[in-house]
């Protein structure tokens, strides 16, 4: 019997009715243009405003940039197989995308636990904040948070592309991800299922632990405050972090950890983890950040003015 070698895959995407495509194609290019706009309009508000120049916000701009990054990889391909009759993509290409999507997600988990742990520095001990979340710390943070997510991305790519994939060649989603293309392998694929998993629970239970912990004793410290006021400002600093969080991990852990069916469950959580997730973040930041709203007037005012 003939051994095929897979040079190339087929995204079945979303639909094949050619109407539904089209409408598709111009919700996802509006999302993908809203998150473009804003998840750079957070950079660009950031870096403008010496008022948000701070660890907090040191965090966000590195988490827009993922955000943007990851919505680039996922999205122009989606748009480009909603109107184009062929639907492939090579071995490699579809590698390298799920090389970039572990990379982003795995930065990213990192990324929120080390805003959760600032957030906990500024809340739990205000008095030493400024001296423990100095410049050196922020960075060597976000470089632990890249230096990890490149290693995860890097490992796990290499092993699961080290398969045998003989046929077929169909990817039941719209994106290379590893659930879907785990599928189509015809070697025992336990080595590498092992490694994704002990990365995914590794990474993944280590930032969770993190972050539970430093909300639990933000919590703890808000709670303990008599001002009414003073609690709702603790609340209030934090509520935009703790549900970009909550939807994360939400559609996150809903999306790679349950086994891999190619259902339209499968599908509608995949879309939402890579195509709305990237938006609503700078949405959440930029409507219930009353820091960012306000450096964002500023920036508009006298971008007027000058214009005047």
């Amino acid at each position: 019997m003939e051994v095929r070698n897979v040079t190339e895959f087929v995204l079945l995407g979303l639909t094949s009715n050619p109407r539904t495509q089209g409408l598709l194609f111009a919700l996802f290019l509006v999302i993908y243009l809203l998150t473009l706009t804003g998840n750079l309009l957070i950079l660009l508000v950031i870096g403008w405003d010496p008022h948000l120049h701070t660890s907090m916000y040191f965090f966000l701009r590195h988490l827009s940039f993922i955000d943007a990054f990851y919505s680039s990889i996922i999205v122009p391909k989606l748009l480009r197989n909603l109107i184009s009759e062929w639907k492939t993509i090579s071995f490699l290409g579809c590698f390298i995308q799920i090389a970039l999507v572990l990379f982003s997600g795995a930065t990213e988990a990192c990324l929120l636990s080390a805003m959760a742990y600032d957030r906990f520095q500024a809340v739990c001990h205000p008095l030493m904040y400024v001296v423990t979340m100095n410049e050196r710390v922020c960075s060597g943070l976000v470089i632990i948070s890249w230096v990890l997510g490149i290693t995860v991305s890097l490992a796990n790519t290499f092993l699961l592309s080290q398969e045998h994939f003989c046929g077929p060649n169909l990817i039941c989603s719209f994106a290379c991800e590893v659930p879907p293309v785990l599928l189509l392998v015809c070697s025992d694929p336990h080595t590498t299922v092992v490694s994704i998993l002990t990365t995914m629970v590794i990474l993944g239970l280590g930032s969770l632990v993190l972050l539970l912990g430093s909300y639990s004793r933000i919590i703890t410290t808000a709670l303990g405050i008599n001002s009414a006021k003073g609690r709702s400002k603790i609340f209030s600093s934090c509520s935009s972090h703790f549900l970009v969080v909550t939807i994360f991990y939400g559609s996150g852990v809903s999306r790679y950890m349950t086994p891999a069916s190619g259902s339209t469950l499968e599908l509608v959580l995949s879309l939402q983890y890579s195509v709305v997730t990237p938006l609503l973040n700078p949405l959440i930041y930029s409507l219930r950040n009353k820091d960012v709203k306000a450096a964002l007037r500023r920036m508009l005012t006298r971008r007027s003015r000058l214009t005047l």
